[in-house]
């Protein structure tokens, strides 16, 4: 149904015209899912827009076709190619708040790209988009078709953008990392979905994504990216069994589970290379624990071995493991030094003057409790009330009401009048998920992280401050160069490392981590779970990690506590409540969990 050959996409900068997409080749069948796969900055998003001629003005295709029908979409003019998008082929974007128009209702815009495309009435644009709601899982169609976007959930939102991108019924459907932002049990719904529908109604599906076990779950055929270029095509079943090229290799291995927990994961050194500064031969050779000399002498080309398998290596054959144990650093379980006991969070909902206010509970009725040297899991859907409950105990909410006790290393964190004692934020810090959006982008790294050590510790002099700048660096793996550097000049991950010195500087006994890893690549969060392992060895600090990645919850938690609507559900050791939860909640959770 789609077949793509030999495309280029190149980026204008500073240097230059730099190849960002080189020669990538692949096709699709009708009712198949081919998944897309590879690090962030390996061209997989590039990639997709290409399809769909969407590419930003910085960027533009050199060469290749992109063939429908036997009709090279990268020939057609502009107000033609408006015709196919959408009819043809149709996108369903990563982030459907940015991808939704905020001033039209959801109802408003299924409509308008049903009748863009279909020569139909709107009475009957207007049924066929309430019957899409319906078949995507909308709850009441009739009232969400009068819905805003803000007024609807991550998961709703996505469902919104699948019945707009399938409501005119294209032949090929292109996912661009469709369930990074939601939960387990979202994404299994989702995932569900896509996968009826493409059945249903023989669609032609291409999964970009850089979750292996979602395409384990989903997909047909598997082609890895790296740097560019595909360095593996096979089908599904055979990728995950019988990986083949190193690349593939080495990030199967970075992917955390319960097996792996005593040892620490096998992560993949270094990044995907700079646009401008490409290595000779084979690109990933640099980061390959298995490349030779030959390796770096001339491009490799991509060889097909059979009509699904092919493959961009000269080392295939090598009988080298690429999976070393390494022991993971143990820390010892301490006193408590984190709790909270009967904790409530309540919002106030104004209902005009005459009329007496409403309170909304975020948080019921909460205990829990981390021992210094352990790591407990916080875990379930979106709106369980696990960030509220870690910003309360951290006095980092407003406009709220809290009520119970917080115990931070013995010390009560707020008084009798529910004011949070300043002093006590040494005690605890905080790693948020997105570390681009928690780093002053005016601040040098230096200044960053120095920035906790002169609030809070005011006794320590410039020189020390600097020296203790330059430990934390070291620590996290980073050099000491990165002081002087601003936060846009690093990767995410290393963007995440620098969160965690900032979190570190005042040498706080509780660590609070929210969903540090959740927009990371597999490889980038194999560091990042390593380094945190070894972090509370060293220091003995307490983590309470909120995620809904189970995967990690599996490698690194100690225990785990289960929350639902803002209540408490399941708590107790990690490997107990996962190898046999109590509750049906926590047995729907760990259901709808995609793997390996």
């Amino acid at each position: 149904m789609l077949e793509v050959k030999d495309l280029h996409v190149a980026v204008h900068a500073s240097e230059g015209l730099l190849e960002a997409v080189s020669g990538v080749s692949f096709f699709l069948q009708k009712g198949e899912c081919f998944a897309l796969v590879g690090e962030s900055g390996c061209g997989k998003s590039l990639t997709a827009l290409s399809l769909m001629r969407l590419l930003p003005e910085s960027a533009q295709i050199t060469a290749g076709s992109v063939t429908i029908d036997g009709e090279n979409l990268l020939e057609l003019p502009e107000k033609e190619m408006q015709s196919r998008r959408g009819a043809q082929i149709a996108m369903i974007f990563q982030e459907p708040a940015t991808s939704l128009n905020p001033v039209l209702t959801i109802g408003d815009q299924i409509v308008e790209a049903v009748l863009l495309h279909q020569k139909i009435s709107k009475k009957d644009a207007r049924s066929k988009a309430l019957e899409w709601l319906e078949r995507v899982g909308i709850d009441a169609p009739e009232k969400r078709f009068e819905a805003f976007p803000h007024e609807l959930s991550g998961g709703q939102k996505q469902r919104v953008m699948i019945a707009m991108a399938l409501a005119c019924e294209p032949q090929v459907v292109v996912a661009d990392e469709p369930t990074t932002a939601l939960d387990v049990t979202l994404q299994a719904q989702i995932l569900e979905l896509l996968k009826r529908l493409q059945k249903e109604r023989g669609i032609a599906l291409l999964l970009i994504t850089h979750d292996l076990a979602v395409v384990r779950q989903c997909a047909d055929r598997v082609a890895l990216m790296y740097a560019g270029q595909i360095v593996e095509e096979n089908a599904a079943a055979e990728f995950f069994a019988h990986p083949q090229h190193p690349y593939a290799r080495q990030l199967l291995a970075a992917v955390p589970s319960a097996d792996k927990s005593k040892g620490l994961l096998t992560g993949i050194a270094g990044t995907v290379p700079e646009l401008g500064a490409m290595p000779k031969g084979c690109r990933f050779a640099p980061r390959c624990k298995i490349a030779k000399k030959e390796c770096t002498c001339r491009e490799i080309p991509l060889i097909r071995r059979t009509n699904q398998a092919s493959i961009r290596c000269l080392r295939t054959d090598s009988i080298i493991s690429l999976e070393k144990f390494v022991e993971a650093p143990t820390s010892k379980s301490g006193d408590i030094v984190f709790e909270v006991q009967n904790l409530s969070v309540s919002y106030e909902k104004k209902r005009g003057i005459l009329r007496s206010p409403l309170f909304f509970d975020a948080v019921k009725n909460v205990s829990l409790a981390v021992r210094a040297g352990q790591t407990a899991a916080l875990v379930g859907e979106s709106g369980s009330g696990k960030t509220t409950l870690a910003k309360a105990a951290l006095g980092l909410l407003e406009d709220a009401r809290i009520s119970g006790k917080v115990m931070l290393a013995g010390h009560s964190a707020y008084d009798g009048h529910g004011h949070f004692d300043a002093k006590l934020h040494a005690l605890a810090q905080i790693v948020f998920q997105d570390p681009f959006a928690s780093l002053d982008p005016r601040m040098t790294v230096g200044e960053c992280i120095e920035e906790g050590i002169t609030a809070l510790l005011p006794g320590m002099e410039k020189a020390q401050r600097q020296h203790r700048v330059n430990e934390l660096l070291d620590q996290v793996g980073l050099a000491k160069s990165a002081a002087m550097k601003l936060p846009h000049e690093f990767s995410g991950g290393q963007r995440q490392r620098i969160a965690i010195a900032r979190a570190l500087a005042v040498e706080p006994r509780i660590m609070i981590c929210d969903e540090p890893t959740s927009a990371l690549d597999v490889s980038v969060q194999a560091q990042i779970l390593n380094l945190l392992r070894q972090i509370q060895a060293e220091t003995g600090v307490a983590m309470l990690f909120i995620t809904h990645n189970f995967a990690v919850v599996e490698y690194l938690a100690h225990e785990v506590a289960v929350m639902r609507h803002g209540e408490l559900v399941e708590a107790g050791c990690a490997h107990e409540v996962l190898a046999g939860p109590k509750t049906s909640y926590t047995r729907e959770l760990l259901a709808a969990v995609p793997r390996m």
